[in-house]
């Protein structure tokens, strides 16, 4: 972390400024925020910015090999398989615990990864809100694409992949009940910034290979869609009806196509070696012989999303039970480091996630961005530190 900033923020920090952000952000997007938001951005040194970027660059020199799919293609059910994939993903996500290393100081240690959007348009409102309301430095930088003018570069990047050479009008965000999802704001915000409109996949009208949406009466085709529904979700719904499948063959550009949501995952945990990726092993390589310190380790379902079927108490009985050990991985726990100093004098925990953008012209991916989530629980998300202070999504600063 950075003590300067921190110090300055912190000094600067009221209950009536922290009600004036929030009262800002839903003044601009009336009903929209429906998760909480932590009091402070997480401001982060040189020194550990180069350590996040550097696992980073591991993990997408493991992606980029050329062999990559053929690696993953386990990954993929079956009946989950959609036509017409990218060579690569357009997203990538990179989620890191912040964690105190054998030297004393901070270091990142991976969680999980995923080829698949997050709330890119949220991020870039949330960033610019916490440097207007508390006037934050201009040696703090959100946007690791221009140091100049972070906001325009980034709606750049953000229109080339997921715009295209399309007109807005044709691209549509695509979930199931969009205006009923937690990141509903990021639909609204992302349809301000961008001029596209987010579609419920059972206002999605197909004739043959065509898609099409409605809107004030009008009958529009679809050409890109930027995928923020995975299959998951629509398995929570048996009953709902569409008239278009994620996996029909028709006439669309994905942007964030559904089997990279599968390929980038916990799937690729195992293929990950290095001092900041914790111990990771598809279960079934155990072939039995499980690993003696079992309390250090957490059981996690490869399909199984959002943190749902984890379990933190593993015991050789659990382990020795399951019917498909292929489909599950052990991955040594690590111990997060409360290291982001509130304006009480405790300290919370931090997760940060690096945001990729990767068009399909580009032959690597290009970080854009990050956020960040505090708690004071044992685990990270939001429903598990309810009734809480300083804990929630935020932003992230870099020094220069």
């Amino acid at each position: 972390m950075h003590p300067e900033f921190r110090q300055s923020f912190n000094a600067a920090f009221t209950e009536d400024s922290y009600r004036k952000f929030i009262e800002k952000l839903n003044s601009d997007f009336p009903g929209q925020l429906d998760f909480r938001v932590a009091e402070s951005p997480v401001f982060i040194d040189r020194a550990l910015r180069d350590k996040l970027i550097g696992a980073c660059d591991s993990i997408v020199e493991t992606v980029c090999r050329p062999d990559f799919r053929e690696l993953t293609e386990r990954a993929i059910p079956v009946n989950q398989w959609v036509p017409f994939e990218n060579e690569h993903t357009s997203f990538l996500a990179i989620d890191f615990a912040l964690c105190r290393g054998a030297d004393g100081t901070l270091e990142p240690q991976l969680i999980e990864l995923q080829g698949f959007p997050s709330v890119f348009g949220y991020q870039l409102y949330l960033s610019e809100l916490f440097r207007e309301q508390y006037q934050l430095s201009d040696r703090l930088l959100y946007n690791f694409t221009d140091q100049e003018d972070e906001m325009v570069s980034y709606l750049g990047h953000l229109k080339e992949v997921i715009l295209g050479e399309e007109d807005p009008e044709n691209v549509i965000l695509l979930e199931i009940m969009p205006e009923k999802q937690k990141t509903r704001i990021d639909f609204a915000i992302t349809s301000k910034y961008l001029g596209i409109q987010p579609v419920c996949i059972s206002k999605v009208i197909r004739d043959g290979r065509k898609l099409y949406y409605k809107n004030e009466g009008r009958l529009i085709p679809i050409n890109r869609i930027y995928n923020r529904l995975i299959f998951d979700d629509l398995n929570n719904f048996p009953d709902f009806h569409s008239d278009f499948r994620l996996t029909d063959e028709v006439d669309v550009q994905w942007v964030g196509h559904p089997n990279w949501f599968f390929r980038i995952s916990k799937f690729t945990l195992p293929f990950l070696k290095g001092p900041y990726f914790p111990e990771t092993e598809f279960l079934s390589a155990y072939e039995g012989n499980y690993p003696e310190d079992l309390e250090n380790f957490v059981l996690k379902p490869l399909f199984s999303f959002a943190g749902t079927g984890v379990e933190l108490n593993v015991t050789p009985a659990m382990l020795a039970a399951i019917p498909d050990p292929e489909n599950y991985i052990l991955q040594r726990k690590v111990e997060y480091e409360p290291a982001i100093l509130t304006n009480d004098g405790s300290k919370v925990k931090a997760e940060i996630r690096m945001l990729y953008i990767w068009p399909d012209s580009r032959e690597k991916p290009t970080l854009l961005t990050a956020l960040s989530r505090l708690s004071r629980g044992k685990m990270i998300g939001v429903r598990f530190n309810q009734d809480m202070t300083w804990v929630g999504g935020s932003a992230v600063f870099f020094e220069k």
